[in-house]
């Protein structure tokens, strides 16, 4: 009995040898370290603006415990601004931190993915983008031009402009130089505005200097930190041209697909915690900006119903003229329509307003 109770032990601790022999063994071999240089369009000290492209490099060198490092470098000190999207796109860099309606100049359709005119806010926003094919276009319009980029962090609503004077009627906006971001300059030309784009760090100056009249920028808590109060004292909302507003991370698709997978999921997680933070503390600062904005005499003013109508019916009007010259923008456009008329009805009934 003990002989072939040792026999059955001998043969269970042979077949238990045998059977870590077929465990793979685990690969402890790790990916050799990642570095890349990141331009941004918005200083590291711009609020919330600044700070969620920053964040950038502290959290995936924490996510990744120093495997990946993105450098954020200052608007300028690697490419000029708007020279950032050829850059990322030609492999001189790496990375930049920035906005998809910035590069309307090259690709039009890229502005639906980053503010609408009219346009859903940050819920919704996400919801198309991610669960109503919003995505797969998105990305399959920046490929082409040798870029992954990924939406990495969503502002709340907008203000709509710094001006002078008060705003009573369409007849004042006619004429104005402003400087305006995005579709939203489309539509005011429509209404006989002269818009714009400047970088960031050109706008106070224009306006200081009367090479514009009246400018938009941000939300109250970055229009504030940018000192536009001084030089003008009539603040216009709601922001109908930028309801909710996309900022992205673009990463040279080569470089990319260059990654491990599990360097592409870290800073794919770096990017979903940055719209979490970007859109929990767009919402939270402004009660205080425009506390202090009050207390420097400016007027806070809601557009009157005539100009609203006018600017929503110019929108429809740049929508259809977009999307009947760039089968990209009508490919978007008809994404984003057909999702929100069917998300109309859950929006009415699970929403208080």
């Amino acid at each position: 009995m003990k002989y072939v109770t040792g026999l059955l032990f001998l043969a269970l601790l042979l077949g238990g040898c045998d059977q870590k022999k077929n465990v793979p063994s685990e690969d402890k071999t790790e990916s050799p370290p990642v570095f890349m240089k990141m331009a941004s369009s918005y200083p590291s000290s711009l609020g919330l603006l600044g700070a969620s492209g920053t964040r950038i490099e502290t959290q995936i060198h924490l996510i990744s415990n120093g495997n990946v490092s993105i450098k954020f470098f200052e608007p300028g000190a690697l490419v000029p601004n708007l020279e950032i999207f050829d850059a990322v796109s030609y492999g001189a860099l790496d990375a930049g931190w920035s906005a998809p309606g910035l590069w309307s100049g090259k690709v039009p359709s890229l502005q639906l993915f980053s503010a609408v005119p009219f346009g859903p806010g940050a819920a919704e926003y996400l919801a198309w983008f991610y669960g109503g094919g919003g995505r797969v276009i998105f990305e399959e319009i920046y490929e082409r031009h040798n870029i992954h980029s990924l939406i990495c962090g969503v502002n709340p609503p907008e203000a709509s402009g710094w001006f002078r004077e008060e705003i009573k009627s369409l007849d004042d906006l006619k004429g104005l130089k402003i400087r305006f971001y995005g579709l939203g300059a489309r539509v005011l030309s429509k209404l006989g505005v002269s818009t714009q784009l400047l970088a960031t760090g050109d706008i106070f100056p224009a306006l200081e200097l009367g090479t514009i009249d009246a400018t938009e920028f941000s939300m109250p808590s970055i229009d504030l930190q940018m000192g536009f109060s001084q030089l003008a004292k009539h603040y216009y909302f709601p922001g109908w041209h930028q309801q909710a507003t996309f900022f992205e991370l673009m990463i040279n698709l080569d470089r990319w697909n260059s990654l491990n997978p599990v360097q592409q999921a870290q800073i794919e997680s770096v990017c979903a915690d940055n719209i979490r933070f970007t859109l929990a503390f767009g919402e939270a600062d402004q009660a205080d900006a425009l506390e202090e904005l009050q207390k420097q005499g400016v007027q806070f003013h809601k557009w009157p119903e005539e100009i609203m109508q006018a600017l929503h019916a110019a929108w429809l009007e740049v929508a259809r003229e977009e999307a009947d010259k760039d089968p990209d923008f009508k490919r978007a456009w008809d994404s984003l329509s057909g999702f929100r008329e069917k998300y109309k009805t859950w929006k009415e009934l699970g929403n208080l307003d």
